[in-house]
């Protein structure tokens, strides 16, 4: 039994943008997937199957590199300026602690290496550089 182009491209269109959501890859495969869903309409009036193998290629490839050209671009979520936190531990001069942030138990450092963070003390956030969060007491920072 000969599978049908159309219903080989519609199938072919939902593995792959299934395929996205197990195997993250920058929405490539997912892409492809859109780029087998056009080929199915294609197969319609296109009879030759090389051809439409050549074109889903070409389309995939149009697709993932033009795509995120088109699309508006956006900021990663960043903290908030002056996000206040308490300090779980202490934060030796030039060690780290632990902060509780938004209901979690945050890696921190002092801003200031010089400067040592009290254990249930409250703190600023002055930035963020990976899981870690950067904080300044706040006896120093308020008036």
């Amino acid at each position: 039994m000969s599978l049908n182009p159309t219903i080989f491209w519609l199938l072919a269109g939902a593995a792959l943008c299934l395929m996205e959501l197990f195997v993250p890859t920058a929405f490539v495969i997912f892409m492809m997937g859109l780029s087998a869903f056009v080929m199915a309409a294609l197969s319609l009036v296109l009879p030759s199957v090389s051809l439409q193998v050549a074109l889903w290629m070409l389309l995939s490839v149009v697709s993932i590199f033009l795509l995120p050209r088109l699309l508006p671009k956006t900021k990663v979520a960043a903290l908030s300026d002056a996000q206040e936190v308490e300090t779980l531990t202490e934060i030796p001069a030039g060690g780290a602690g632990r902060v509780l942030y938004e209901g979690n138990s945050w890696r921190a450092k002092c801003e200031d290496e010089t400067l040592a963070v009290a254990a249930n003390e409250r703190a600023i956030v002055v930035r963020r550089e990976g899981n870690t969060l950067f904080v300044m007491p706040e006896k120093l920072l308020r008036y």
